[in-house]
């Protein structure tokens, strides 16, 4: 697991291979070609959340990790530091800056990423940002960041419909050697939010139970479960 600046780190299944694409394998087929540094420049994605941006932005950075120096900044979570957070970035060859829409309309940090750009543009490096909204929608306060992003290649993320969240809890459970039979996801449909953060979230859970207690995930292992977690907020 790699160390990344403000001392982020990656978690281990943030990959592109626990990443179902689905509608989405065009976006998933140009990050890609970004993280091997077959292609350059700024890529902007966007959608609304638990459509998989934090996702694709850190399995950029770990793939393109392995061959160079990457990093990936979470600006929600690091926006109160201020723009000096910054400082350093530009020596990075690949940098995924999440929720760049937290700053957007503020000029001290529209100049600092814009810099940012420039300096990674000029030695070759990658930016990929994400965002709710595309950046023609955005309340940039300079213009030319605004310009910039406009132009960049630009890929709208879908949701996943019900059989998609299915294939990709079945894909996630899978890689951690973990069995999900069509009865308990069944179960899980008709009582859990329907957003895959909250899916996952779950399937994390029941891992370290399933782990714990050496249980398969039936559906009175994962009442259970629940039960222990309610009881526990």
């Amino acid at each position: 697991m790699q160390q990344l600046p403000l001392g982020v780190r990656l978690p281990d299944r943030a990959v592109f291979a626990s990443f179902l694409s689905g509608r989405n394998l065009q976006a998933v087929d140009h990050l890609q070609h970004v993280a091997r540094a077959d292609s350059s420049g700024l890529t902007w994605l966007c959608g609304p959340s638990g459509c998989g941006k934090t996702h694709l932005l850190q399995a950029v950075c770990a793939a393109a990790g392995e061959q160079q120096r990457s990093g990936y900044v979470p600006l929600a979570q690091v926006a109160a530091l201020g723009v000096g957070v910054l400082e350093g970035l530009p020596q990075l060859k690949c940098l995924c800056l999440d929720d760049i829409d937290t700053v957007a309309g503020q000029l001290t940090w529209e100049r600092g990423i814009f810099q940012l750009l420039r300096e990674l543009e000029d030695c070759g490096g990658r930016l990929v940002c994400a965002a709710q909204r595309p950046p023609a929608l955005l309340p940039w306060a300079l213009a030319d960041l605004g310009s910039r992003c406009a132009a960049a290649a630009v890929f709208q993320l879908r949701a996943l419909d019900e059989e998609e969240q299915h294939a990709a809890l079945q894909l996630r459970a899978r890689l951690r050697g973990l069995e999900l039979p069509d009865e308990t996801w069944q179960w899980l449909q008709r009582r859990l939010p329907r957003d895959m953060r909250s899916l996952y979230e779950l399937l994390d859970t029941l891992d370290e139970a399933a782990l714990a207690a050496q249980r398969r995930l039936t559906v009175p292992f994962i009442r259970d479960v629940l039960r222990a977690r309610r009881g526990q907020g």
